[in-house]
């Protein structure tokens, strides 16, 4: 399995309670393989996300190839797909490898803004 440092895995057994049931904040799932070479690249990426913005944002990652039965129910057909959950549903898929800063615009919309903004 690519391990990301800070990014969990998820199985099939435990998908509903690690992110289906997941309330307050939303739920990055990459989905990935091993043998995926832009699942690799992303991983770094991610894990500078859940170490950055941990409290306004879960990451997980899942397997397709161990985990088949989550990756069908929702939809995956290509590696990395990102899936980003609120309330137990997808609200954003993202498919391929993209930089950080790319990646936070494009899930930014769904986040909570950060409270320690002063004015």
């Amino acid at each position: 399995m690519i391990h990301a440092h800070g990014v969990p895995e998820v199985t099939d057994a435990d998908f509903a309670a690690e992110v289906l049931q997941e309330r307050g904040r939303p739920v990055l799932v990459k989905f990935t393989a091993d043998w995926c070479g832009p699942c690799r690249q992303l991983a770094p990426v991610l894990g500078a996300i859940a170490a950055e913005e941990g409290d306004r944002l879960k990451v997980v990652r899942i397997d397709v190839d161990r985990n088949s039965a989550t990756a069908a129910a929702h939809g995956v057909l290509a590696t990395p797909t990102l899936l980003l959950f609120r309330d137990g549903e997808p609200v954003r898929q993202l498919v391929g490898a993209r930089a950080k800063r790319r990646l936070l615009q494009e899930l930014e919309e769904h986040l909570e803004r950060r409270a320690d903004v002063t004015t």
